[in-house]
């Protein structure tokens, strides 16, 4: 009846899209600590849906299926989160929205980039670095950003987060290497993940 594949193994995918419709909406109405709630969880879900999908039972279409899907969901959550979340704030002057451009153009290079890399076979499977910055730090970076633009004037707050964004969108096509998190390293994530949805609830 319907187009696609559904396999259990994209619920996390989908959840995480659903977590970044839900932030950009709430950073719509000014309900900014619930958006960046929403743009942590959403970060957590990109972090656990590869280890779950590997362990789901999957056919060849499937499993190219779900490589797509995981990029366009990272676009969602990650490139244009951002952009509709400085929006929001009213971070709107004319170099804002030139930062804005670079990095929804970087980060789809990034995204297209290495799906022909695991498209190809050219991706050897698991590597202990990166190459550049993930398009999943954003989920890390601007709540950050956000919780210092609290303390400061709106001024400074507008021309900060141009500088995070373009910096950002450098790095995303950037060859430098970025160390991969592997074994312990997604429990500490998880556990700076609730300390950090703690620290925005409370202010």
């Amino acid at each position: 009846m319907f187009i696609g594949k559904y396999n259990k193994s994209l619920i996390i995918s989908y959840v995480g899209v659903i977590f970044a419709i839900v932030g950009m909406y709430f950073a719509s109405i000014a309900h900014f600590k619930d958006s960046m709630v929403c743009l942590i969880i959403a970060g957590v879900c990109d972090m656990l849906d590869g280890k779950f999908a590997r362990m789901c039972k999957r056919d060849k279409d499937e499993e190219m299926f779900g490589i797509q899907l995981d990029s366009l969901a990272d676009t969602v959550d990650f490139v244009c989160f951002p952009i509709i979340f400085g929006l929001a704030l009213g971070f709107n002057e004319w170099y804002n929205v030139i930062t804005y451009v670079l990095l929804a153009m970087a980060g789809i290079q990034r995204l297209c980039f290495f799906n022909v890399l695991v498209i190809n076979k050219k991706d050897k499977g698991p590597v202990k670095f990166y190459s550049g910055l993930p398009v999943t730090s954003t989920a890390i970076i601007y709540p950050i950003v956000w919780l210092i633009t609290n303390y400061a004037s709106f001024d400074f707050s507008q021309i900060f987060y141009a500088i995070i964004t373009i910096t950002t969108a450098f790095l995303f096509v950037s060859n430098i290497k970025v160390p991969k998190p592997r074994g312990i390293a997604y429990p500490i994530f998880a556990l700076i993940a609730v300390i950090g949805i703690v620290m925005i609830c409370l202010l």
